[in-house]
């Protein structure tokens, strides 16, 4: 580990230790009236791909829960804009900039632009953000959750873990204690996209240039970040197996424009994440490690075989659309294709 990142270990260690306590004890102040709810913020102070899709089943949510609502979001980068561009409820989005060292001004002004806004209701998107807490504290509201969920709640919902669903049920939780707002027991929604006709037809002419109009087509993404990126080795056996069964393979290339597969197969590279969900939108089966891009095809509602090595599939597992996460110290990639 270097030392930029162990320093950084450090700082998120002791900002949590100071942050973690924040709005344990909040319970609703009041009724909340469903359909005079009209301002909402949901703080996710993050810029990964794979943290912002995994907000989008509570957008869904709360889109349901108070159909007047107009959602704001205090998020950081440019990613989200682009996310959530067909998420017609979603009025303003606050956004920090991602290295708030370099751009302290803009990071400072992120933060007063929120605190000058007031909401009937602020949402934090994970119980575990040091910065969600704060920011849900000090945001003008008179009802707040800060994500948590009682130990009633997870007894009853074992996979309460997992980052997309979380919210979702400490959201339901709270609101449960406001007795004009309608319990909600419809299933979590999946992560979604929402990519729109012409950006699936698009994708689909795009998929055609790299192969041939042919079923089944298989995308996979051979990268990932630090340990959760598996071998070349291993890769290489996968790819073997996955030959061996099916005629059709496409690699969805990373930013960084590297291969795990030696560029083995057609590739197709992308800045876009929308059009990149497109592409994968018309393949059949998505393999890959956990990653954003793993997330992003999950989104574009997408089956997903999401390959865990170091990560917990019970938090970041895709789900829904016949998916299912695989333990590769368990499995072989002759094991996983089989499967």
């Amino acid at each position: 580990m270097n030392l930029s990142r162990r320093i950084n270990d450090i700082r998120r260690a002791v900002v949590w230790s100071l942050t973690r306590y924040i709005g344990t004890k909040s319970r609703p102040n009041g009724t909340i009236v469903r359909t005079e709810v009209r301002r909402v913020l949901v703080t996710r102070p993050n810029h990964r791909l794979g943290n912002l899709l995994l907000i989008s089943p509570l957008l869904q949510d709360i889109e349901a829960t108070f159909p007047f609502a107009r959602i704001d979001l205090f998020v950081k980068g440019t990613l989200a804009r682009h996310l959530f561009s067909e998420y017609r409820s979603i009025d303003t989005i606050i956004s920090l900039p991602s290295k708030p060292f370099i751009y302290l001004p803009q990071y400072i002004l992120g933060w007063i632009r929120m605190l000058f806004r007031r909401y009937d209701l602020v949402i934090s998107a994970a119980y575990h953000s040091s910065s969600g807490r704060l920011s849900t504290k000090i945001a003008r509201a008179r009802f707040k959750t800060f994500g948590d969920v009682p130990a009633y709640v997870k007894s009853s919902y074992p996979d309460h873990q997992h980052n997309a669903k979380h919210p979702v049920y400490s959201l339901r939780n709270y609101l449960d204690s406001a007795a004009t707002v309608s319990r909600m027991t419809s299933p979590i929604p999946l992560l979604n996209l929402r990519l729109t006709t012409q950006e699936c037809e698009r994708g689909r002419r795009l998929l055609r240039t790299l192969v041939p109009e042919a079923r089944p087509v298989i995308s996979i993404f051979t990268y990932a970040t630090r340990d959760k990126c598996l071998s070349r080795t291993w890769w290489h056996e996968m790819l073997a197996a996955l030959q061996h069964r099916y005629d059709t393979i496409i690699e969805i290339l990373p930013a960084e424009n590297v291969s795990q597969v030696d560029f083995a197969v057609p590739s197709f590279y992308s800045r876009d994440v929308r059009e990149i969900a497109a592409v994968i939108a018309n393949t059949d089966v998505f393999i890959g490690a956990d990653s954003g891009i793993m997330h992003l095809a999950s989104a574009a509602n997408t089956p997903v075989v999401g390959l865990f090595a170091v990560t917990d599939p019970a938090v970041y597992g895709p789900y829904g659309n016949a998916s299912v996460a695989i333990d590769t110290k368990m499995a072989s990639p002759t094991h996983v294709v089989a499967a």
